[in-house]
């Protein structure tokens, strides 16, 4: 039987392609990541994100989210593997808030890198990005778990660079849970500013998978529901971009 699921595997690649995103419901999300591996520790997973730590460099900057990261590499046909903890960089081309600096952050912990759900989500992302690009020998890969809080005096705001591109060969936002906040609307465009469409991540493992060299991203700021209740916004942001390949 040709499921919902089997439509998204089939046509992703190409959208990758040309728009250069796709956004995908977590109905058909999920088939996808169990074809390829497990999501038997998900409730964990989840709660994970309630140890992040407050990410220093942005609040120099008078804002405020949480985070962890961690840094995996592989080959065209080898397993994602762990590589030592290292710091983030983007270039000022790529961010103007915050480039050209070594950021380090707190690592993402061992139960979670090595978790079920994580590995399952990689091997997704190592299957369909390798796909989209055959020639690519080997990845460079990072994996940032996000926590954005608002609250009734101040918005969240999940991209305060703006609409911007990351610097790599694609990207994967996951959204792992939201509670008691109103917008955070993804919004994609071209180079030149033209909107190609906009979506909101709702619910658990609702995705955006980006081609980043051909489109711009942005996610609208988060506000609270109602103000006397916690309100954030968890998302899993895992990027590819090909270290080594060769001609096509």
């Amino acid at each position: 039987m040709h499921t919902h699921a089997d439509s998204f595997a089939s046509t992703l690649p190409g959208q990758l392609t040309s728009p250069g995103f796709a956004f995908v419901e977590g109905d058909a999300m999920k088939p996808l990541l169990t074809a390829v591996g497990q999501l038997s520790d998900w409730a964990a997973f989840v709660d994970s994100w309630n140890q992040l730590e407050p990410d220093p460099y942005l609040a120099a900057k008078g804002r405020f989210r949480r985070r962890r990261h961690a840094t995996f590499s592989a080959t065209a046909d080898g397993p994602v593997l762990p590589e030592p903890h290292q710091a983030h960089y983007q270039s000022l081309q790529y961010n103007a808030l915050q480039g050209d600096i070594q950021r380090w952050f707190e690592p993402i912990t061992a139960p979670v890198a090595n978790g079920a759900s994580l590995r399952t989500i990689l091997a997704f992302c190592h299957r369909l990005f390798g796909e989209v690009a055959p020639t690519a020998l080997r990845w460079h890969i990072e994996v940032h778990q996000f926590r954005i809080e608002a609250t009734a005096d101040t918005a969240g705001e999940p991209t305060p660079e703006g609409s911007h591109r990351d610097g790599v060969d694609y990207v994967l936002v996951l959204l792992v849970n939201r509670q008691n906040i109103a917008s955070g609307t993804t919004t994609i465009h071209t180079p030149d500013g033209r909107l190609l469409g906009d979506f909101t991540l709702t619910h658990p493992l609702d995705a955006a998978l980006i081609h980043d060299p051909s489109v711009y991203h942005g996610v609208t700021p988060v506000r609270p529901l109602e103000a006397d209740k916690p309100a954030f916004r968890d998302v899993l942001v895992v990027t590819f971009k090909a270290s080594a390949s060769h001609a096509a």
